[in-house]
């Protein structure tokens, strides 16, 4: 595959050699906002855990049907942290045209996640994309984004899709979204979606080796079961609890695939904060 032309779409910031895990992601969901060097990692992941891209775009199949459940849940606001390169399925897109008033605040620290989100945002006043860092909470909920969309006196649904897991033990990611549930309001939901070490563990640990060995800044930290349980301390777990994202309230033949290995490589889960 020919390189795609920068100029226009890439900020002086960014290093086109060193690969992005966002972008990757974002090569794996059929996008093209990324360089060789990104899909270059991606095809290593494919080789490495045959499957790779359906489980991508499974995990973003259950992103979809979160959403929808917590708009029908009657939520109307999103906080989604680690939202990526805008590709087909956007949290917003996908709220509003269920809810016309639902609101999204996007948060990215990748320069190109950002870039584009704003080009996508531009003409949308219920939604917008902050530039943060994740392991920040205070500066994500204290900005001025998240004042003028969110409304911390009505349930807010907090998304950490495909996000957590590039979160070292060394930064405690339970205390961090400890930091992110407190502050958010009674009725209040978490979303979230983590790479396991449950299923195929050599080839995981073979992925992760992959990734550490490319230079990345985003490092691969993949858990238990138990470990993504822990992180929904505090909520209440909505049936059926933390599954594979296959599992989790499939709906279609794109929600699920037909090898169980490749419907439990991401544990899924949605909670509702406890009183």
């Amino acid at each position: 595959m020919s390189e795609t032309p920068t100029k226009g779409w890439v900020p002086d910031e960014v290093d086109t050699t060193v690969p992005s895990m966002a972008r990757a992601y974002d090569f794996l969901l059929g996008g093209a906002h990324n360089f060789a060097v990104d899909r270059m990692v991606a095809d290593q992941a494919e080789k490495l855990m045959p499957g790779a891209a359906k489980i991508a775009r499974l995990n973003r199949a259950f992103l979809g049907r979160a959403v929808r459940y917590l708009l029908n849940a009657g939520v109307k606001q999103f906080l989604d942290v680690g939202s990526g390169i805008p590709t087909v399925g956007n949290v917003h897109e996908v709220a509003q045209q269920i809810n016309p008033e639902a609101r999204v605040l996007y948060v990215d620290k990748d320069p190109i996640a950002v870039a584009h989100s704003e080009l996508m945002l531009g003409a949308n006043d219920k939604a917008e994309i902050l530039r943060a860092d994740m392991r920040d909470p205070d500066s994500i909920i204290g900005s001025s984004q998240a004042r003028r969309l969110l409304d911390f006196d009505e349930p807010i649904a907090l998304l950490m899709v495909m996000m957590v897991h590039w979160v070292p033990d060394a930064d405690d990611p339970w205390a961090l979204i400890a930091q992110y549930r407190d502050a958010l309001p009674a009725g209040s939901y978490l979303a979230l979606s983590h790479v396991t070490a449950d299923q195929r563990q050599d080839q995981i640990a073979d992925a992760k080796d992959m990734i550490q060995e490319s230079r990345s800044a985003d490092q691969l930290t993949p858990r238990s079961h138990e470990q993504v349980v822990r992180l929904f301390n505090g909520f209440d777990l909505v049936e059926p609890g933390v599954v594979g994202c296959g599992l989790w309230h499939p709906g279609g033949p794109g929600d699920i695939a037909d090898n169980h290995e490749l419907n439990a490589h991401v544990y899924a889960g949605v909670g509702k904060k406890l009183p």
